[in-house]
């Protein structure tokens, strides 16, 4: 159980994953515990919401489970419950109460535009949330009722939660402005807030937006994707900057570990020593990932061939003749290959087999009589004709021509 009421402190400022500042509200899907004498000038939605002794807020409270308000306790607006609700002495609410179940007021409580309960309205001092706890669990326990007990302290007692609680410890200021706490400070993954954070040490998780700075007195850590708009400074601690983090800001601090897929926007000052991680190497896994993939591909269409074969109940015939055919073709390994190209002095040259530009008519194979379209004369063979004749054909030719 968490030490809400009495002069222990909480352990530390945490902030649980998907926390969200809304228009002055911070928001949660989980309860809110507040420390003793701690101011919350925000409004508060969440489960459950407990607050120890003279806690002032400075919005709505809307709890969808119980709410708890310690005496002297200060709501500057309206209190929304969804189950029931406990105020303590002299507690302050400058807006309107409304409790879904019953209600439990102590002496000269102040509601000032009135409450409404849809349950048992008693008015009486509550007594304060731990003391309440035992003393109904000592009771039950005194009757017999050992299952009810174990429920009672399962519900209350155990760590196993849906959504984790936001712990401001005691002393706290909260606002728009700032979150100044005396105890280390933890924020979770996917948060968005407000305000310049002041803690022994900071640990911010992944993919978290602070629109403020970061100051400590121990070590600060940036995840990665967060993005800080402002300063990280530390008196005596080192710097943690993660891949994908970006500072928009300066970095004063003793060591600093920066990253360098990460983005500082302004000066690093390192009283100590300055060393930078490198980033992963995503082309690397990439190149392993397909890697991977491949033989599992190949697995794959060999499976899907084999089926295929099973399946039509038949096997594919591999051809001999071609194989063979295609062997004889090949030339032997153990062959010297020829050179395509032989430097000049080297090698064999073919012998030449000329033919004869001019060959005698007698050694011709030409038929003649073909020669001229028929118009050869028929004597004429193999180069011996009739003078004559040979006058009288070229006449011919000549008088044909001049008639064309």
């Amino acid at each position: 159980m968490y030490t809400v009421l009495g002069s222990d402190p909480l352990e530390e400022l945490a902030v649980p994953d998907g926390t969200h500042v809304q228009e002055h509200d911070l928001v949660t899907d989980g309860d809110v515990l507040v420390g003793g004498q701690s101011v919350v000038e925000l409004g508060v939605r969440g489960g459950t919401v407990i607050a120890g002794e003279r806690v002032r807020f400075g919005g709505d409270i809307e709890a969808d489970g119980d709410c708890r308000l310690d005496m002297w306790c200060e709501v500057d607006g309206n209190v929304l419950v969804g189950n029931n609700a406990y105020l303590g002495e002299r507690v302050h609410i400058t807006g309107q109460l409304i409790v879904s179940g019953d209600l439990d007021a102590g002496d000269d409580v102040d509601i000032e535009e009135g409450f409404e309960a849809n349950g048992w309205i008693v008015i009486r001092n509550p007594m304060p949330t731990i003391v309440f706890l035992f003393v109904y669990l000592s009771q039950l326990l005194r009757i017999g009722e050992e299952e009810a007990a174990e429920e009672v302290a399962d519900e209350f007692l155990t760590e196993e939660r849906e959504a984790d609680p936001v712990l401001i410890p005691r002393g706290a200021r909260v606002s728009d402005d700032a979150w100044r706490v005396s105890t280390p400070a933890s924020i979770g993954d996917g948060c968005r807030l407000h305000g310049n954070i002041r803690a022994t040490s900071i640990e911010v998780g992944t993919d978290t937006e602070v629109f403020g700075s970061l100051r400590a007195k121990g070590d600060i850590r940036v995840g990665e994707g967060t993005v800080v708009h402002g300063d990280v400074t530390t008196k005596g601690g080192d710097v943690v900057i993660e891949p994908g983090a970006s500072v928009r800001g300066d970095i004063s601090c003793e060591d600093c570990e920066l990253s360098e897929a990460a983005d500082v926007d302004g000066a690093i000052r390192a009283r100590g020593e300055m060393s930078f991680k490198k980033a992963p190497a995503a082309d690397a896994e990439q190149s392993a990932e397909s890697e991977a993939e491949h033989p599992e591909g190949d697995a794959e269409e060999a499976a899907t061939e084999e089926e295929t074969a099973d399946r039509d109940g038949f096997e594919w015939a591999q051809p001999e003749e071609s194989e063979t055919a295609d062997s004889a073709s090949e030339p032997a390994d153990d062959a010297d290959p020829t050179p395509a190209i032989v430097p000049l002095g080297e090698g064999t040259l073919p012998e030449p087999d000329p033919t004869a530009a001019i060959v005698p008519a007698e050694e011709s194979d030409l038929d003649w009589e073909s020669v001229g379209d028929g118009r050869t004369p028929g004597n004429a063979k193999n180069g011996t004709q009739d003078s004559d004749a040979d006058d009288d054909g070229i006449s011919g030719v000549i008088a044909e021509a001049e008639d064309a």
